[in-house]
């Protein structure tokens, strides 16, 4: 099978043959339709500093996809051949606390595909059955290469009630713009994401009802002004992983604030805690999704008017994914999906 590779500790990724996967008895084999390419994608492709102390070369990468079961292992009984699938990246243990509890997403032994074991840019893709997600008709390919994103957009917005709630989003990257088409789906008030890209700023407005702000460009406290906001932003969901995003989130928070924090910063940097103390705001990390409770409320909310579609700004044919990368790292895109049918 044709699989992207990550074949040698350098940058780049490399298109290569590769054997199809052998699966056990509780694995399903899928053939893949589709893919979406991932920030985490575009970290192993420069080959920076987080990917080189996580990845060990080589290693198919790809971790977002959707298409169709091929061959079920012999203990297998809840799914067949020929169904439409997408699949949880996150493969735990069933050893710690946390899973034998049913809090699967907090397991610690948890690895990912396309990351710590191989992944799904490629022809055929191996997971455990546990994993898989059966789509349903009216969810597309599209739509199921990139539910892996969504889903990270989904836990990380609903870990508050936003019902009639002030929204700042830092980031507007695709996650970044999906969590405000969330925000505003399950009925959030004013809803304002920043970066300083742009772009970004202009597919955010065009994906979901909510205030791009470029903030090289305008301040803050103007825009909570023009928006008749009398103290500060409820909750604050960081996606950038930028210092200064945090910073100015803290800011610009009401007394006993929240923060759900995705974004991951790529160094340590300093935290002003006394702010947080004083203010009194709760600061929360999200990591992946709750399995898999965060899956049926995206499927959910997708089936009831949440529109995310056009954050799908690229479709190209796999071969072509050196362009994907080369856009993805420049930020000069939403997300890519990459077709693997052609």
């Amino acid at each position: 099978m044709k699989a992207l590779v990550k074949s040698q500790a350098a940058r780049g990724l490399w298109l290569e043959d590769a054997p199809v996967p052998e699966f056990g008895p509780e694995d399903v084999l899928i053939k893949v339709h589709k893919t979406g390419v991932c920030g985490t994608d575009g970290h192993i492709y420069k080959w920076d500093e987080w990917a080189q102390r996580t990845i060990k070369v080589p290693m198919i990468i790809g971790h977002e996809y959707a298409g169709e079961i091929v061959a079920l292992g012999e203990r297998v009984r809840t799914l067949r051949v020929g169904q439409r699938v997408s699949g949880e990246g996150h493969v735990v243990g069933m050893r710690s606390r946390a899973s034998r509890s049913g809090h699967y997403h907090l397991d610690p032994e948890t690895q990912g595909v396309g990351v710590n074991r191989p992944g799904a840019f490629a022809e055929f893709v191996r997971v455990p059955a546990f994993n898989v997600i059966p789509l349903p008709d009216d969810i597309d390919d599209d739509l199921g290469a990139i539910l892996d994103p969504l889903g990270n957009a989904v836990h990380t917005a609903l870990t508050y009630n936003l019902v009639g709630e002030d929204v700042l989003i830092t980031g507007a990257g695709p996650i970044g713009i999906m969590a405000g088409a969330v925000a505003r789906h399950v009925g959030a008030r004013h809803i304002v994401i920043t970066d300083i890209n742009a772009h970004r700023l202009q597919l955010a407005a065009q994906v979901a009802d909510i205030t791009p702000v470029n903030t090289s460009e305008e301040d803050l406290k103007s825009v909570m002004g023009r928006l008749k906001m009398t103290e500060g932003f409820d909750v604050g969901l960081e996606m950038s992983g930028a210092p200064a995003a945090f910073v100015q989130m803290v800011d610009h928070l009401v007394m006993g604030g929240r923060i759900a924090m995705l974004g991951i910063p790529t160094q340590p940097f300093p935290v002003d805690w006394s702010k947080i103390v004083f203010r009194m705001l709760t600061v929360k990390g999200i990591y992946g999704r709750e399995m898999f409770e965060t899956w049926h409320k995206m499927i959910a909310m997708l089936q009831s008017g949440l529109q995310v579609r056009n954050v799908i700004t690229h479709h190209l044919p796999y071969s072509d994914y050196l362009t994907g990368f080369e856009m993805l790292v420049k930020g000069e895109c939403g997300k890519v999906v990459l077709d693997w049918t052609v």
